[in-house]
């Protein structure tokens, strides 16, 4: 059986997804991009700051599925430039402990949903 779960502190879905789907003990988060919450805006002044409010709305997923990103057990990746990609680490790993980081792929695309340049999903287990 599964749970769609939803918060407001994290974008709206943009199209026919939700934001998470509970089933069993595993959570499967949708992507996302750098869209700040309470204002619909893009964040994009920077790819720091971009990935920021990407992990930021990512903690707020996990956080209405009652997790922490020590849950996460798996993310994937995507960014439009491989260029961006130490930036991108750097704040992604702040959010990780070392020891624990789950699997990760990083996959360079075309191009994402509003043209953004990282979107990132997660899965993880209570």
């Amino acid at each position: 059986m599964k749970k769609i779960i939803t918060t407001a502190k994290a974008p709206a879905p943009i199209g026919p997804y939700s934001q998470a789907v509970l089933t069993g003990n595993t959570l499967y988060t949708s992507g996302q991009i750098a869209i700040n919450p309470k204002t619909g805006e893009l964040v994009l002044e920077s790819i720091k700051k971009e990935t920021k409010q990407v992990m930021e709305n990512l903690k707020e997923v996990l956080a209405a599925a009652e997790m922490t990103f020590e849950n996460v057990i798996k993310t994937s990746i995507f960014i439009s430039d491989m260029h961006n990609f130490v930036e991108i680490n750097e704040i992604y790993g702040t959010y990780f402990n070392e020891e624990t980081a789950p699997a990760r792929e990083t996959v360079e695309v075309a191009n994402l949903p509003k043209f953004v340049n990282v979107e990132i999903s997660a899965i993880a287990i209570k």
